[in-house]
Order: structure tokens, then C-alpha cells, then sequence
């Protein structure tokens, strides 16, 4: 399933709401150009719109798509994913290397097969999370919440044009 973010609260919602289920703000379509995702940190006081992420999904070129650091180390980086393999670890070799105990030194990758991007856990101790769901294997589409470790990074990919 693919998700529309609330540029106004950041929460997730099904493709086919017109309104936040959340905060009750008109949503943008997912062809739209700009995502924001708002920062959730239960620790601090009042997060407010400078602690936002906004993501141009025009930066994304076709083909590829990229993670987004939500929490964890480098918040707000991002990494494109364009090889058919990418590999994600603690080891400094993986592609995408993620610094923290949590990670397992070869955890997972990502592989992309006829325009679909797979996840797959390659047997991290700490397990690969899709949106909340500890996985072995998951295509992922558009705002999946891929959790590595103590890493949160948003999966997001540039939208078709239907012209």
C-alpha cells in the first residue's frame, strides 16, 4: 500500500483519504512534488515546523528511490537506492553503513526486480521492521517505515506521470 504523509501533522494515511486521519488537514495527493515528514520525538517538549523533514520528490530521479533518515544518526540524509542490490549493515563495506550496536554487520538489502524494490533480512540478530511488522522479506511502496536497528527511515520513490 502506498501512503499520503499530512504536510500538517505527518501522520500516515491510506492512498485513498482525502483528509488526515489524524488532524482532519486536506491531503496532497501522492503525486504531489513536496513531502513533509513532521519530526515525533515523545522526548522533546513541543516539535514544531523547523524540526520538519521535507523531502522534493523531483530530486528522485526515475528509476531509484531513496531512504530517509526519520530518527537515528544523520537525521534528515538520505540515501538513494539506484544498484540492483543494496546492502545494508553496520559493516563499513555495506553500502549503506549504520553506526550503532542494533545493526547487525550484514543485516539486510535491497534488491530491485522489475521496478519493485524487495527487502530482506539476511539474518540481523535485531530483526528488519516494515512498518511495525518485523519481516523477511517485503516489497516496499511509497511512505513504508523500513526500522533497522534503532534507525526509522522512510522509504520514497518519484510517482509515475500518468501523461
Amino acid at each position: 500500500m502506498s501512503y499520503v504523509f499530512c504536510n500538517q501533522c505527518g501522520h500516515r494515511n491510506p492512498p485513498v483519504s482525502a483528509f488526515c486521519s489524524a488532524c482532519g488537514t486536506v491531503l496532497d495527493l501522492v503525486s504531489d512534488h513536496t513531502i513533509t515528514l513532521a519530526k515525533t520525538d515523545a522526548l522533546q517538549d513541543a516539535p514544531g515546523p523547523d524540526d520538519d523533514i521535507q523531502v522534493s520528490l523531483s530530486n528522485i530521479s526515475r528509476g531509484t528511490a531513496i531512504l530517509v533518515l526519520r530518527s537515528g544518526e544523520g537525521e534528515g540524509g538520505h540515501f538513494v537506492l539506484s544498484a540492483s542490490v543494496t546492502n545494508i549493515g553496520r559493516h563499513a563495506d555495506s553500502d549503506i553503513a549504520l553506526d550503532d550496536i542494533t545493526v547487525s554487520r550484514r543485516h539486510c538489502e535491497i534488491s530491485i526486480d522489475a521496478g519493485r524494490f524487495v527487502v530482506r533480512d539476511v539474518g540481523s540478530l535485531n530483526g528488519t521492521y516494515v512498518n511495525q511488522k518485523r519481516v523477511d522479506e517485503a516489497e516496499l511502496t511509497q511512505g513504508d517505515e523500513l526500522q533497522i536497528g534503532k534507525f526509522h527511515l522512510v522509504f520514497l520513490e518519484r510517482p509515475v506521470d500518468k501523461s
